[in-house]
């Protein structure tokens, strides 16, 4: 009887400790910190010194370039920046540092295309490429509706939702003189001096003063 005794409370012993390692690991998993999972859809304030806009980031229309834009506004990049080529009637565009040693950071930094979703149409913005799987940090704002640029496979990844007169604010004066779009091959000044080369050469464009995440 003893050694039954025993044996019973042996196997009483064990399930008890069983069942009290199983309560320690449900409550460390009650504990563990959850995945967060990107919002479809996030809002930027910008800040320029013709004032702010706001625009909104959709994942759903293009995840890669909204993943990208968010990335370079959480990192600053866009900060004390220039509005280097803005067309009247056509496109405002942005995206090369102020500071030179920034752009080099991100140099051969190029993601890959996401389908184009929705129309180019006007207040809605996109990366700038030079062809296929090159987009990297410039980013343009339609003026106008510029339903061409669809079948060029210029992806939409938001769209401004306030303050699009103060995009269509910006100053156009210079047109393409500053350096252009990436595809007229004349930005390496811009891209080695940065706000030092346009503050000097084109004093008139806007200046992006920084972008945050609106929470």
């Amino acid at each position: 009887m003893r050694s039954r005794r025993r044996a019973e409370g042996g196997t009483g012993r064990r399930g008890a400790g069983l069942v009290a390692g199983l309560l320690v690991l449900g409550a460390a998993a009650c504990r563990a910190p959850q995945q967060r999972v990107a919002p479809a859809i996030e809002r930027v304030r910008i800040e320029t010194s013709k004032g702010a806009f706001v625009v909104e980031v959709r994942r759903d229309w293009a995840p890669r370039g909204a993943g990208r834009f968010l990335e370079l506004v959480r990192s600053g990049f866009f900060d004390d920046s220039r509005f280097f080529r803005v067309r009247a009637k056509y496109i405002a565009q942005f995206g090369i540092a102020g500071d030179p040693a920034v752009t080099r950071k991100w140099e051969g930094k190029e993601f890959p295309d996401d389908p184009v979703r929705t129309s180019n149409v006007r207040g809605t913005f996109a990366f700038a490429m030079t062809g296929p799987n090159q987009r990297n940090t410039q980013v343009y704002i339609n003026l106008v509706d510029n339903p061409q640029l669809d079948a060029q496979g210029f992806s939409p990844v938001g769209r401004v939702v306030e303050g699009m007169d103060v995009v269509d604010a910006l100053y156009s004066g210079y047109g393409e003189d500053a350096g252009g779009g990436l595809r007229l091959g004349k930005q390496q000044k811009m891209l080695e001096e940065g706000n030092r080369h346009l503050d000097a050469n084109f004093p008139k464009l806007d200046k992006l003063i920084r972008a945050r995440v609106v929470r």
